[in-house]
């Protein structure tokens, strides 16, 4: 490991790292446009200037620059202060002095760094450059005058999103940044440019001129548009979040998100169930909570212990557990989470799970994926495939073929190729160290059998490693498996049930359930549409909750702001309920509840990923069936706060239905 000196302190530095990780590790601070630690090195910006002897006598930008053995990096001599101040007099030139109307005032790199290293006046008189604004789609506004090319939201699409739409044209002072063509950039992670975005060229469309950062309140929470977990804040003024943008979690989502945790939150104030109703005539009229109880109390009357629960894909493990305690109260577990019909053996919990970690997929040497589409089900598993294959990583996959951003061999839609794998594959799961194969919801009903059976076939468990992995898309999946939400037959189940209580479920068949159905849910959407009792509950952003990740990882967030109208809390609704029918659950108090859930299942009472025991159940090894498609069809419209989302709704009519919209000149 080198030894370097910085401003005069010798430190030790891993072998391979730069002058400016250099400087990091010894508590200085070096200014950057460019250079960022999950992209790889530009060296353009010039900002990071250090003086490093020996070497020649200048400044030498320190992102570039190998650290090594007796180097002596000055970080604040003359030189250097006036390199910088150079740099960033450059820098200036022709940005426009936009901070009053700019999106990014009040966190921008730029104006942090112009205070902090610039001159305080210019001596550039003559008229600054203009550049036409480029259009990147529903997701990104541009405002491209104020680019300075650090390149990237270029290095970024092509590294991280794997969709190389953004690059360069022209040269010199006449250089600009544009998508192909000037269309749409068709990743579902292109929000995150924005993030990165060191200046304003780039700003968030959804959340132009709403608010300036100082005006919200800052919530950290848990996505639950899908199973990955992002780690989220939500910025929120008075009763409405306004802007959703994600955490830094390494072993979740490194810093993050994707278009649909960061936008579908203008759907939380849209279609909202603020009121109950109850079902009369054949129509839903408004009622009050007394009024809706004693419905469902009359429907409860002689239903024995044929109650049954149906929870949706964003549910939290305290309103599940609140359910299922509610519904044992009437002897019954008809519980099922898999609402749109899937059926898999749910005996073993390891057998379900995301074994290999999301973090550890990008150390697989060699990947099998099974009926997934993964970057629609997990997309931020997807990007860490994309750094296996950096890595040398080879991808097999069975089922139709689409674009997952990178080179795949697949090898049909046939499940029964399971029973008789090419040589080429097999050949190359014997010379791995890290094989893994990653099971879609689309193979689970045909070929769960007959992925166990490759377990051992293809050396998936070594030392330390397990790489047999089931990809969930639903955010209460796991929780849900976990308190028991899974029959043996599925959801056919549960259809004869007298009296079905849905949680936030919208995609079931509605019409194959007999019995009186109350739907708890927070907006408007096709289960509230078939309910005989509508209970308005709470959105993720306005509770707090338990969530478990693909991977077991158990997760909790905060309210952000208060449930709409008379909207209240899923488990308190539960709770209230329970007083009505005469069967009181027995706690009064989040924390009640929590202890209560603890002892059910005391793997919920502390956060972090579970490690569940290896203990695969014997399941019949022949696979069949054809794989038609995979279980999302449209990436940006999969839950009830999506579909009620215009930024979701215009990116699905042009990303995934190839619309066309006509922009106004601004």
């Amino acid at each position: 490991m080198p030894k370097v000196k910085v401003d005069g302190v010798e430190i030790e530095v891993p072998q391979g790292a730069t002058v400016l990780q250099a400087c990091e590790l010894a508590g200085k601070e070096i200014p950057r446009f460019c250079y960022h630690e999950r992209l790889s090195i530009a060296g353009n910006c010039r900002m990071c200037l250090v003086e490093v002897k020996p070497g020649p006598p200048k400044p030498q930008a320190s992102c570039a620059l190998p650290a090594a053995d007796n180097q002596e990096i000055f970080t604040n001599t003359p030189m250097v202060k006036n390199a910088r101040e150079g740099v960033m007099e450059f820098l200036l030139i022709n940005h426009p002095l936009d901070c009053p109307i700019c999106d990014q005032g009040g966190e921008c790199d730029l104006q942090d760094q112009s205070v902090a290293y610039g001159r305080g006046s210019s001596r550039f008189e003559e008229n600054k450059r203009a550049v036409t604004e480029k259009y990147m789609g529903p997701i990104v506004k541009t405002v491209m005058t104020r680019c300075i090319q650090c390149t990237r939201c270029i290095r970024f699409a092509e590294e991280v999103a794997g969709v190389e739409e953004i690059g360069a044209i022209y040269r010199g002072e006449n250089m600009q940044i544009t998508s192909y063509l000037e269309e749409a950039v068709t990743s579902e992670l292109s929000g995150n440019v924005v993030d990165l975005c060191p200046v304003g060229a780039l700003t968030s469309k959804p959340y132009a001129f709403e608010a300036r950062p100082w005006e919200l309140k800052k919530t950290l929470t848990i996505d639950v548009m899908d199973a990955v977990g992002t780690n989220i804040r939500l910025d929120s003024r008075g009763r409405q979040v306004l802007r959703c943008v994600p955490r830094i979690n390494e072993d979740v989502n490194e810093e993050w998100a994707t278009d649909k945790t960061r936008h579908a939150v203008d759907g939380l104030v849209r279609r909202r169930l603020d009121r109950p109703f109850v079902r009369r005539g054949g129509k839903l009229v408004e009622a009050t909570w007394d009024e809706a109880f004693a419905a469902i109390a009359d429907a409860a009357k002689g239903v024995g212990d044929s109650v049954a629960v149906v929870s949706g894909d964003q549910a939290d493990c305290e309103t599940l557990f609140a359910a299922k305690a509610l519904a044992k109260s009437f002897g019954s577990l008809l519980l099922e989470g898999r609402q749109t019909g899937m059926d898999y053996d749910t005996s073993s919990l390891a057998a379900v799970n995301f074994n290999t970690t999301i973090a550890g997929a990008e150390t697989a040497d060699v990947i099998l994926l099974v009926g997934t589409n993964v970057r629609w089900e997990a997309a931020l598993v997807n990007t860490r495939i994309r750094k296996a294959i950096k890595k040398g990583a080879k991808v097999f996959a069975i089922g139709p073929e689409v674009d997952l951003t990178y080179k795949v061999e697949w090898l049909g839609d046939d499940l029964a190729v399971l029973g008789n794998l090419p040589a080429a594959v097999t050949d190359a799961f014997a010379k791995a160290e890290r094989p893994m194969m990653i099971v879609g919801g689309a193979a689970m009903k045909g070929a769960q059998g007959a992925t166990l059976a490759l377990v051992d076939k293809l050396g998936l468990i070594k030392d330390g490693w397990n790489g047999y992995n089931v990809l969930h898309f639903s955010a209460s999946r796991m929780g849900g498996l976990m308190l028991g939400y899974a029959r043996k037959d599925g959801i056919s189940d549960l259809y004869g049930a007298k009296l079905t209580f849905f949680l936030g479920a919208d995609e079931c068949d509605f019409a194959k359930f007999t019995g009186f159905k109350v739907y708890i849910g927070h907006h408007g959407d096709a289960g509230a549409h078939h309910a005989d009792v509508v209970l308005p509950g709470a959105s993720y952003a306005e509770k707090s909750g338990t969530w478990v990740n693909l991977e077991g990882r158990v997760q909790r967030g905060e309210r952000a702001v208060f449930p709409p109208g008379d909207a209240r809390e899923d488990w308190t609704i539960l709770r209230a309920l329970s007083e009505k029918l005469g069967k009181t659950l027995p706690f009064d108090t989040l924390e009640e509840l929590r202890a209560a859930m603890a002892v059910d299942c005391p793997d919920l009472a502390t956060l972090g990923l579970v490690k569940f025991p290896w203990n695969p159940p014997a399941l019949d090894a022949k696979a069949e069936g054809v794989l038609a498609g995979y279980p999302i069809k449209d990436f940006y419209l999969t839950n009830a706060i999506c579909r009620a989302s215009p930024t979701m709704q215009r990116c699905s009519a042009e990303l995934v239905h190839g619309e066309t919209f006509a922009e106004a000149a601004e």
